[in-house]
């Protein structure tokens, strides 16, 4: 299946986002909560832009099968949103004010460019590696369970039965919709090494 080839040629990218500092501090619980207050503005930002390129991409679907399974995905990312929000009310964070660091900006304007520009099967390429790559560390994750670790319901979350079947909700379109191209290969590439520079503009925005 083409999820599982393109997930294949970015283990490398998924090893090291699994490793980054900022993950294994999610893991432990010895994230600084102000890096994490900084994680939930900049991630309910990137979230605002990933419903949209959903929005587009059903927009773009050619049947009425493809355009409702895109809105359900839609949906379950407004939910995602939910979450963050109630963060945001726990963190006293004003989401509305939210500026992007330089790393998410050329994240979400990618996504946004591809909906915008290609077809919607190299859009679900684009969009996959994040779904993917949020179930892969919520799972891996939960396998280590650390006493009164404050990150517990972010872990929860991701390794949760219905964002795993989200993942695979994502990836059964992909494969009926996106062909094995270049280009398609490229937008799931990119994506994941944007993911990777996402964690890391948390502990440097600068990046």
């Amino acid at each position: 299946m083409l999820h599982d080839v393109l997930w294949q040629q970015n283990a490398r990218l998924a090893g090291e986002c699994l490793h980054h500092p900022f993950v294994r501090g999610l893991a432990d619980g010895t994230l600084d909560p102000e890096t994490f207050k900084r994680y939930v503005a900049q991630d309910a930002f990137f979230l605002n832009a990933f419903a949209r390129a959903y929005a587009f991409a059903a927009a773009r679907s050619q049947d009425m099968a493809t355009f409702t399974q895109i809105c359900e995905l839609l949906n379950g990312v407004l939910r995602e949103l939910q979450l963050h929000a109630d963060y945001a009310r726990e963190l006293k964070i004003e989401l509305d004010r939210v500026q992007p660091y330089p790393a998410v900006a050329v994240y979400t304007d990618f996504l946004l460019a591809t909906a915008g520009q290609r077809e919607p099967g190299e859009t679900l390429a684009a969009m996959t590696p994040c779904m993917r790559l949020y179930g892969y560390l919520g799972t891996e994750l939960a396998q280590t369970v650390v006493a009164e670790n404050p990150y517990q319901s972010w872990i929860a979350t991701y390794s949760s039965p219905d964002f795993q079947a989200l993942i695979a909700r994502v990836e059964s379109l992909l494969d009926a919709m996106a062909p094995d191209s270049q280009s398609v290969r490229d937008a799931y590439a990119h994506a994941m090494q944007c993911e990777l520079n996402f964690f890391s503009a948390m502990l440097d925005p600068a990046v």
